[in-house]
């Protein structure tokens, strides 16, 4: 074998998934001396927590998953060993000396004082005060990814290099010719495959470009902007002339809030996670208060306005927002055990040798174990919910769920409804394909009382949340989302038919699931409810419609279900992060390359036998390299994140810690097959 061979690699995005990317890199340079890499890590925002998470932001938003999920490096589930960090929760154990340690030594152990003097009071007191069950935000979020960053470069083995650049790449090219231009060039290194623009500075300071030539490339970009739908840009348009305020999709801690007037009607589409984001800026973030007192098991809160907020009209399909998160000391309830959607049954439906349907295959295992977690934790916790024996409920219950289960079946169903009618009081049963309709399709006969309809709803979902392990549905909920990461692996990489992808994976379960199980800590939705007491937020109904007045002095908003008057306002929120679909971004580096033919969306067949553009970018298996404009592998530029939503679900959820590899712990095991190849390759080159 002959001398070791410097592979230049750029991983384009440094937040967290370009941050595993490294990881994984190092780990497996360490491994292979054979292999020198030199590693770039390109983002115009701070490397680690990159854009989304970085420390500028306010202290308000949260995340929405608790301290002992996420994590951006492997905890003993990948076969070669992480090179330094911790999750999220064992750097939280360290910097506060719960793990044994002394209190604000770094995360790697050795008693410097690092990372915790990077925190500044608030952080401090924040993360002091934090347990595994709690909600982090994302400010301190973005501190641990720092402090991961440091360790890893730190960590650093010999035969790597690490190099950053507080950069925007704006194009990205292939040498044609097979020889390269720029700095990354080198006599040892011999040509490289691609090419990158970067940008540096702001364009009327005087930005500076440099040429880097790169081995490989691996695209970690993360969210990314996409041209407006019609409907989003004929509201646009229609703003400008008239001085009124359309906010677009975006990152939270992008958007500029600062001319939203005291007092003045602003409508806002979305009822996610953005709307909470939104939602606490221009209440507690304008000095209101939230008072905190005890109602049983709830912590409810009174709210104290400041004069400065706005008054919210909130709007979505559903009319009402994501279902707030259980009080758990686990991510996953621990009652929940999946026993009719399980490795196994998914191996078993693929030895039949048909291409899965997610309704007719998987739906129908996924659902029973929502029936089984519902009603085996109503017996226990609220029997007298129930007219008879429970135990012969669950009896007669277990033997008609395990029959064999396969698409839709009217007789199975009545013979559900007969035997949950002799044994549940009516309004204790539940259906769960109508849970992402809480309010139905109904009208109400003014806005006072649609307003009085969701808050019964918020108080019902939060005193839910408050029973945690002891509700009924939100233990239900759970299998649904314990299901949900087993789905992820099974439909990875073509694991169902096109047109189930397109139309009952994509266009009903995914926005179904995440309604359910991806909503705000409880504190959020308790909130909402001081917030609704006090006038500060409205609701405006199911199926809301958005336009501009012929006037064009207002924006205007109404429900088809709610008998009112429409709402005007000068200012429209879209409260939804960007769209990431590839075909529509207006990222100069992804619209460069769609034009250049080096990239290009995936396809699928719909249901009339027509091909139909998906948002995510079309790629090999893993380790998804990306396929060209005309159905070429492209070697060397890998894909991670976001841009695979249209092979993977669930790509904008971290890395659940301690979680199978392949399920929970997705992203690293992605960014794991990416660094393997790319050493691998260099390896069989030197």
């Amino acid at each position: 074998m002959g001398r070791s061979r410097k592979v230049t690699v750029a991983v384009v995005g440094a937040g967290p998934r370009g941050t595993s990317v490294l990881e994984r890199l190092l780990a497996h340079a360490r491994a292979t001396t054979d292999v020198r890499l030199d590693v770039h890590l390109i983002d115009p925002f701070p490397p680690g927590p990159g854009r989304v998470w970085r420390a500028e932001q306010s202290r308000l938003p949260l995340m929405n998953t608790p301290s002992l999920f996420p994590t951006v490096v492997p905890d003993g589930v990948l076969e070669v060993p992480g090179v330094a960090g911790t999750t999220f929760d064992g750097w939280r154990e360290r910097l506060t000396g719960r793990d044994g340690g002394r209190p604000g030594a770094d995360a790697t152990g050795d008693g410097r004082v690092g990372p915790a003097q990077d925190l500044d009071s608030g952080e401090w007191d924040e993360l002091c005060a934090l347990t595994a069950s709690a909600f982090p935000t994302r400010r301190l979020y973005g501190r641990y990814l720092a402090a991961t960053l440091a360790d890893l470069r730190a960590a650093a083995p010999p035969n790597v290099t690490v190099t950053e650049h507080r950069a925007t790449v704006t194009a990205l090219r292939r040498h044609r010719s097979g020889t390269g231009t720029g700095a990354g060039l080198s006599e040892e290194a011999g040509p490289r495959r691609f090419s990158l623009t970067l940008n540096a500075g702001d364009a009327e300071d005087g930005a500076t470009r440099e040429t880097l030539d790169a081995d490989a490339v691996v695209l970690a970009v993360g969210h990314q902007e996409s041209r407006l739908r019609p409907d989003q840009a004929l509201l646009r348009d229609a703003a400008a002339p008239h001085e009124l305020r359309y906010q677009p999709p975006a990152i939270p801690a992008d958007v500029d809030l600062t001319d939203v007037r005291a007092g003045e009607p602003v409508l806002v589409r979305g009822l996610g996670l953005n709307f909470f984001d939104l939602m606490a800026e221009l209440t507690e973030g304008r000095g209101g208060v939230f008072e905190p007192w005890q109602d049983g098991p709830r912590t409810r809160y009174t709210y104290r306005p400041s004069g400065r907020e706005p008054v919210l009209h909130a709007a979505s399909r559903r009319g009402v927002p994501y279902r707030a998160k259980a009080v758990l000391q686990t991510y996953v309830p621990r009652r929940v055990r999946l026993r009719f959607f399980t490795d196994e049954a998914a191996r078993s439906l693929r030895r039949e040798g048909a291409t899965l349907t997610f309704r007719h295959d998987l739906w129908p295992l996924m659902r029973r174990d929502a029936l089984w977690a519902y009603y085996a934790t109503m017996a226990e916790t609220t029997p007298t919910d129930l007219t008879g024996d429970g135990p012969r409920f669950l009896a007669e219950l277990d033997a008609l769920l395990t029959e064999p289960a396969r698409g839709d079946d009217p007789a199975w169903d009545e013979r559900l409804g007969e035997l949950t009618g002799r044994y549940v009081l009516e309004h204790a049963r539940i259906n769960p394909d109508k849970l992402a309709q809480p309010l139905g399709r109904r009208s109400w006969e003014s806005a006072d009382a649609f307003d009085a309809a969701v808050l019964d709803y918020l108080h019902g979902d939060a005193a839910g949340s408050a029973r945690g392990e002891d509700d009924p549905l939100k233990v239900a909920i759970g299998a649904l989302n314990a299901g949900r990461y087993l789905l992820k692996t099974v439909v990875a990489d073509g694991g169902i038919t096109d047109e189930s992808w397109l139309r009952e994976l994509r266009g009903w379960f995914e926005p179904f699931v995440e309604g359910l199980a991806s909503g705000p800590p409880v504190q959020r939705i308790e909130q909402l409810i001081a917030l609704a007491e006090a006038g500060v937020v409205h609701f405006l109904g199911p199926d809301p419609q958005f336009g501009v007045q012929e006037s064009g002095d207002a924006f205007v908003a109404s429900s088809p279900w709610v008998a009112q008057p429409p709402v005007t306002a000068r200012v429209l929120i879209e409260a939804t992060a960007p769209a990431n679909a590839i075909a529509r971004a207006e990222s100069p580096l992804l619209a460069g390359m769609l034009t250049d033919g080096l990239i290009r969306p995936r396809s699928m067949m719909g249901v009339t036998g027509t091909p139909e553009v998906t948002s995510g970018m079309d790629v090999t298996l893993p380790p998804y390299r990306a396929i060209d404009a005309a159905g070429r592998t492209v070697d060397g530029l890998y894909v991670i994140g976001l841009p695979l939503s249209s092979v993977q679900l669930g790509t904008a959820i971290a890395a659940e810690a301690h979680s199978s590899a392949r399920s929970g712990g997705r992203t690293l095991w992605d960014a794991d097959r990416i660094a393997a190849d790319i050493v691998d390759a260099g390896a069989r080159r030197s």
